[in-house]
């Protein structure tokens, strides 16, 4: 007799990770799929087609088939899923026979945008399918007491979206969701280089600019990195230095977008809840929680204590995972 595999999968903008409950993470890639667009064939998916992205001839694009969380390109993603699943099934050592399977999706997203996630999902031959929302997920994920009367305040920065809730009894009190995540601030990057360079630079060069000396509105030594891009005036190879305060600045705007968010949810909190975040404080989880200097300016900012999800890449995929033995409990919360 064939058991059923729970499994909880994070469909991100930058990463998809499909969490196990006997083996834990057992996929962690970046979501772009390789496309070969003469015969429309998936060639590539993750960190493979992700490492093609600007290098490819002509007939092979990397494309992203997530947008802000939630599906851009339907068959590309259910192709995707399928490589997904086939690898999973290798790193499980058996078969995925029907699986039960929990999905997070944004909070904000449309019941459009959940059915197309419903319905790529199946298409692979899942059991049982349920969808959670994203931030009920990452708070699981974080260890935090979820489905107790008590305030559990999340912010979960991801690559597209940035969701901030307040939970309690396994339900959203009360949420906010904005389309500025860590794609925008490579996108700021980017941005910035071409306007005050005139250099253009790649996705992933912002992205690595980000990781090494992208600061949060905090003061901090002054660091440099040395990136290559093409010179926009002669078109030839140009290496430039770039300062983390110029980077600092790039971003600045967005990570203001992110607080405004943080504080909008905190105002529309009942206030005996108010008091107990005022103790507990706000857990920060996904890619976002992982730049420089992020807790203690949130924290300066809204006065309550910020803390660092244990993991917090992978907080929303182990929390779809885990929350298969909650679901009911949670299911009822929310309708």
């Amino acid at each position: 007799m064939f058991s059923t595999t729970d499994i909880g999968i994070d469909l991100g903008t930058a990463n998809i990770i499909v969490y196990s409950k006997n083996k834990g993470v057992i996929y962690n890639e970046p979501s772009v799929a390789a496309i070969d667009i003469k015969s429309n064939q998936v060639l590539a998916v993750g960190t493979e087609a992700k490492d093609m992205v600007g290098k490819t001839p002509s007939n092979i694009v990397s494309v992203r088939p997530l947008k802000d969380g939630v599906i851009a390109d339907f068959d590309v993603t259910t192709e995707m899923l399928k490589k997904i699943m086939q690898t999973s099934s290798k790193k499980l050592g058996r078969s995925l026979r029907k699986p039960n399977v929990v999905v997070c999706t944004p909070s904000g997203s449309t019941s459009v945008e959940r059915r197309a996630i419903h319905d790529a999902i199946k298409s692979f031959g899942a059991k049982t399918i349920n969808l959670i929302e994203e931030p009920v997920a990452a708070a699981i994920g974080a260890d935090l007491p979820v489905d107790e009367p008590m305030a559990n305040a999340i912010v979960d920065i991801g690559g597209g979206t940035t969701e901030v809730a307040i939970i309690s009894l396994g339900g959203i009190v009360t949420a906010q969701s904005i389309r500025v995540g860590g794609d925008q601030l490579d996108d700021n990057i980017c941005s910035y280089v071409k306007k005050k360079y005139n250099v253009l630079i790649g996705e992933r060069t912002a992205e690595q600019i980000k990781m090494e000396i992208g600061y949060a509105l905090v003061e901090h030594e002054e660091l440099t990195i040395q990136v290559r891009g093409r010179n926009l005036v002669n078109g030839l190879p140009k290496t430039i230095e770039l300062r983390s305060t110029e980077i600092q600045e790039s971003i600045k705007e967005s990570l203001l977008q992110i607080l405004e968010t943080i504080r909008t949810t905190l105002e529309d909190c009942p206030p005996e809840l108010s008091g107990e975040i005022v103790d507990h404080g706000v857990v920060i989880s996904g890619g976002g929680a992982l730049l420089h200097g992020i807790q203690e300016w949130l924290s300066n900012e809204i006065i309550v204590p910020v803390h660092i999800a244990p993991n917090p890449l992978e907080s929303v995929a182990i929390g779809t995972g885990r929350s298969l033995k909650m679901i009911k409990k949670i299911q009822k919360a929310t309708k």
